[in-house]
């Protein structure tokens, strides 16, 4: 089924999906030719999505780029056997094999502390150190989404009271690599239904932190701001480049 859809015309609802896409990327310059790319695999919707929609999309680009999906699997909460094997078979269909990286989800350098952030940057660090030896500039592309930016946008003026957000293009190191995130100008809705009709193989993990982070709490904000305004994300993510200066102190 995967590799039918990489290589056949695709249904609307996943040229909608590529469209998508293709705007955030191409309105903020990601991807050239020849460019390899890392994948950040979690097993969830958002990285298998991004992973078939990058896949995808090759058909109908006059450039080719590079995909190498990786996954961290955290010895402390591993995927199943089962799910490892789906998802491997899954980035075999779609022509991108997949590397898997076991590591430990609270190395003893974080003294016994942990968080959300702390495991997003042992995340990083890792990515960053298989793609610092790759020639040229690297790019690690992520699974975050409009409603991913939108939500960071919220929690830093509402918790740091900072005008801050996760930009689409990320450099790092003096621009030595970059961090892309391709589906930024896409909703969470529409990868929901492209993973729904895609039947990707979503592996979770039992993460402690899932249901009492500081972005679990905000994202039904933002649901009870679409009800006034159904443009709402739309509108946030426009607001972070038109600034009207004129009426900020």
């Amino acid at each position: 089924m995967w590799s039918e859809l990489v290589r056949s015309h695709p249904p609307p609802l996943f040229m909608r999906f590529l469209k998508r896409l293709g705007r955030g990327i191409n309105s903020h310059r990601m991807l050239a030719d020849g460019d390899r790319v890392l994948v950040s695999v979690s097993g969830g919707k958002d990285s298998l999505a991004l992973a078939l929609g990058l896949r995808m999309r090759l058909r109908f680009l006059p450039i080719s780029y590079e995909l190498v999906p990786v996954m961290i699997n955290w010895r402390e909460h591993p995927h199943t056997p089962h799910a490892l094997e789906q998802l491997r078979h899954f980035f075999e269909e779609i022509d991108a094999p997949l590397h898997v990286i076991d590591a430990d989800m609270r190395p003893d350098s974080f003294g016994g502390r942990f968080d959300c952030y702390r495991c997003g940057r042992n995340r990083r660090r890792i990515l960053f150190d298989m793609v610092k030896p790759w020639p040229g500039r690297p790019l690690i592309a992520t699974g975050h989404h409009l409603d991913d930016v939108v939500q960071t946008t919220l929690m830093n003026m509402v918790m740091r009271g900072s005008f801050a957000t996760m930009n689409p293009v990320q450099p790092f190191f003096d621009d030595a690599l970059r961090v892309i995130r391709p589906m930024c100008e896409v909703r969470e809705q529409m990868i929901q239904d492209v993973a729904a009709a895609a039947r990707l193989p979503v592996s979770t993990i039992e993460c402690p932190f899932r249901e009492r982070n500081i972005r679990s709490r905000i994202a039904p904000v933002v649901e009870q701001l679409a009800r006034i305004n159904p443009g709402v994300r739309e509108n946030m993510y426009r607001s972070l480049t038109n600034i009207n200066y004129d009426y900020l102190p």
